[in-house]
């Protein structure tokens, strides 16, 4: 027998809140960086989780003032979507699933690997742990925070 759920307080849920938007907006600058300051064109599926990250910024910055945890019935949905493509475009990055099946057609191939970090930290992989880790903190969110 399982005892009750033990729910967290508003003022747990605004910081796990707060998280998610720093890892939208660090991500969103990161990808402005990347791509109008250093110069790399973005292929694609880059741009498709771009359409689903930069939103996430004002969405989530929407339920911090005041805290609102039902600002998750719009932003999961859009980091579940965007976290699809990353997986998607790691898996072609890694060879996993073949050029042929991507949308990149024109410009920069969507598995050439741009930038590598410490020999192993892709964009892809970059973008797949942004969204995993917004989508874990609004799935808490949903699940532990008292209304």
């Amino acid at each position: 027998m399982t005892g009750p759920v033990r729910r967290l307080s508003h003022d747990t849920g605004w910081a796990l809140l707060f998280t998610a938007w720093l890892v939208a907006a660090v991500s969103t600058l990161a990808a402005l960086y990347l791509g109008e300051v250093a110069g790399y064109t973005p292929c694609v599926l880059c741009w498709y989780q771009r359409i689903c990250m930069f939103p996430l910024v004002l969405i989530l910055a929407a339920g911090l003032f005041p805290f609102d945890r039902r600002v998750v019935r719009y932003g999961l949905p859009l980091a579940t979507l965007g976290g699809l493509i990353a997986a998607y475009h790691l898996g072609v990055a890694s060879g996993l699933i073949p050029e042929a099946a991507t949308p990149c057609r024109q410009g920069v191939p969507c598995s050439v690997e741009q930038i590598v970090w410490f020999g192993f930290l892709t964009l892809p992989m970059l973008s797949v742990l942004a969204f995993s880790a917004i989508i874990a903190l609004l799935s808490f969110i949903h699940f532990k925070v008292s209304e």
